[in-house]
């Protein structure tokens, strides 16, 4: 069997990284390799979980992805295009994504509607008299009523008065409402409480199934990265020291996972 060529890997799946190198503070006494000819391809309508102990890669990943911060070598591909040259703020129109922090994914100054009227025109030129349409506000209201959180009928408060959970469940509205290629969810439950982390991931799951979306899910929790998604990856140094995909992936025991991380959290001295 042939191996496929980078432009092959590019045109079949919708995420591709390849031989991608990382190194931050090269050349100083802080020096720290992350990635050493990474390669990751994701096909379109994945949707991926990742874990792995601190360092191991997981946020560098999707920074580099997000443009956040800068490949040294190698090449990133999303829909079979290049993403060399586009900064963070023109890859924010192909790949949505939810925060860890609720704040980092809505304005709490602003209120719901004016928040959601900002995500609706995202990627287009609008001055402030077209800031809120108050035609779109039924459907505001239909998708605000698809959360169960009532929100819908609080689009007048701001959104800093919110709960972590409310907030977080409309970042991840907001993050999906104009077509995007990939949802990044970058520790979305992390800062909230057990009950309003089941909540968003049980919307998240519904989104992207909703959606048909391709998502990219960097999570600490065990049981939502084992609950949720079709494909598994645990990083360590680097590198994917698990990668199972759909049926494999079901065939995977809680108590394999634990007992691959806890070696490798002896031996780092980290924790999940």
């Amino acid at each position: 069997m042939s191996i496929p060529s980078s432009a092959e890997r590019a045109q079949h799946n919708l995420v591709s990284m390849q031989h991608i190198y990382k190194t931050f503070n090269p050349d100083t006494v802080s020096e720290v390799t992350v990635f050493q000819d990474f390669n990751l391809d994701i096909p379109r309508g994945q949707f991926v979980s990742v874990i792995g102990s601190n360092g191991s890669g997981k946020t560098t990943m999707l920074n580099l992805l997000c443009g956040s911060i800068p490949i040294d070598m190698g090449a990133i591909y999303l829909g079979g295009k290049t993403l060399k040259g586009l900064k963070e703020y023109q890859r924010a129109g192909k790949i949505g994504r939810v925060f860890q922090d609720p704040s980092r994914g809505t304005c709490p100054e602003l209120t719901i509607l004016e928040n959601m009227a900002l995500a609706d025109n995202k990627g287009k030129v609008f001055g402030l008299g077209r800031g809120v349409n108050r035609r779109r506000m039924d459907e505001y209201r239909t998708q605000l009523e698809r959360l169960k959180l009532g929100l819908e009928d609080k689009m007048d408060i701001p959104v800093g008065s919110l709960s972590g959970g409310q907030r977080q469940a409309l970042a991840l509205l907001i993050s999906t409402m104009t077509p995007i290629e990939l949802l990044i969810l970058d520790e979305h439950t992390a800062a909230l409480d057990p009950n309003s982390s089941a909540t968003v991931m049980e919307l998240t799951d519904q989104i992207v199934k909703e959606k048909n979306l391709t998502a990219l899910m960097v999570t600490h929790n065990l049981k939502f990265a084992v609950q949720y998604g079709n494909r598994l990856l645990m990083m360590h140094q680097g590198r994917a020291v698990i990668d199972a995909a759909d049926a494999e992936k079901e065939k995977l025991q809680m108590n394999d996972i634990l007992e691959k991380f806890n070696t490798i959290s002896l031996e780092l001295g980290n924790s999940l």
